[in-house]
């Protein structure tokens, strides 16, 4: 990380930062952070993305998305690469379809993680994303919480299962909510539990977002930088939320929005302009406007066969 690292309040469109040299991937956040308010990619961000990739730098998104919130999202902004979903719990490629990797949390941890929080808070409500992001079980009662924004989603065609359905088989990512208990209380309490086997975070969605063991967006990202030959210092990364934390960090270069949460602002690089200011296409051209002319080694392209891959 750079030595800017601890004092990232002070320089959010500060033209005197570093012009970011030997940076050869962009990894952003969606919500919060690329998109404006409506959720949508601003013509300046798009603009900016597609600079940096005629630039020889590979653009990856990184989100608690499944891939149906995502493919709108990724016309948009021209992604066609690597994407991570589920908080970098599965990487797939948005042009082959290959999958690259997936995490899944064992049915007896989500078993034994529901009983016990469901004995310290009743009435939680549990829904389940599996089959590489494709497939969503939901408990009896979650679609009643529930809103399109939330998952992307109709939550009239959720339907609801028992609650041993929906964790009686592996998970790519299990989320959790209640009709009056905060998001913040049931994250406290599930930490509280002392359980193993599993990693929580918050996205600023209405639902505590659970995940494999050690997975965070910065593991996969790790496996798709692996893929691509590409050093954690050679990596631009965006955030606003808890779950973005991790990436920041690992990232050579981490940058929290304008609108992040503090724990994020405290551990970036540097902070930018809020997400509806385009603060994410603002330090994408000062990077580009310090870059030397050949002053990259492009990435290769991946060619596989759809469906190739685990």
């Amino acid at each position: 990380m750079s030595a800017t690292r601890g004092h990232p309040g002070d320089r959010a469109g500060d033209s005197r930062v570093s012009a970011l040299p030997g940076i050869r991937l962009i990894a952003t956040d969606l919500d919060g952070t690329l998109l404006d308010e409506s959720g949508a990619v601003s013509p300046r961000t798009r603009a900016a993305l597609q600079a940096a990739r005629d630039a020889g730098i590979e653009t990856i998104p990184v989100t608690a998305r499944q891939p149906v919130g995502l493919r709108p999202i990724a016309e948009q902004a021209g992604f066609d690469s690597w994407a991570l979903c589920g908080n970098g719990a599965y990487g797939l490629h948005l042009s082959t379809q290959e999958h690259l990797f997936a995490e899944e949390i064992p049915a007896d941890v989500q078993g034994e993680l529901a009983r016990a929080l469901l004995e310290s808070i009743p009435d939680l409500v549990f829904a389940s994303v599996r089959d590489a992001g494709e497939g969503f079980v939901a408990q009896h009662g979650y679609a009643a919480l529930a809103q399109l924004s939330d998952h992307k989603r109709d939550p009239e065609a959720m339907g609801g299962v028992a609650l041993d359905e929906v964790v009686g088989s592996p998970s790519l990512k299990l989320v959790i909510r209640h009709a009056s208990v905060p998001i913040d209380e049931i994250f406290d309490a599930l930490n509280a539990l002392g359980l193993t086997g599993f990693a929580a975070t918050l996205s600023g969605a209405p639902f505590v977002e659970v995940m494999a063991q050690g997975v965070t967006k910065a593991t996969g990202l790790a496996q798709v930088c692996e893929r691509l030959g590409v050093e954690a210092h050679e990596v631009l990364a965006f955030g606003d939320a808890l779950n973005d934390l991790e990436m920041l960090q690992w990232a050579g270069h981490g940058v929290a929005m304008g609108n992040a949460i503090d724990v994020v602002r405290d551990a970036a690089d540097e902070v930018t302009a809020a997400n509806a200011d385009d603060g994410v296409a603002r330090v994408i051209e000062r990077m580009l406007r310090g870059r030397p002319a050949g002053g990259y080694t492009p990435i290769v392209p991946v060619c596989t066969a759809p469906g190739s891959g685990a």
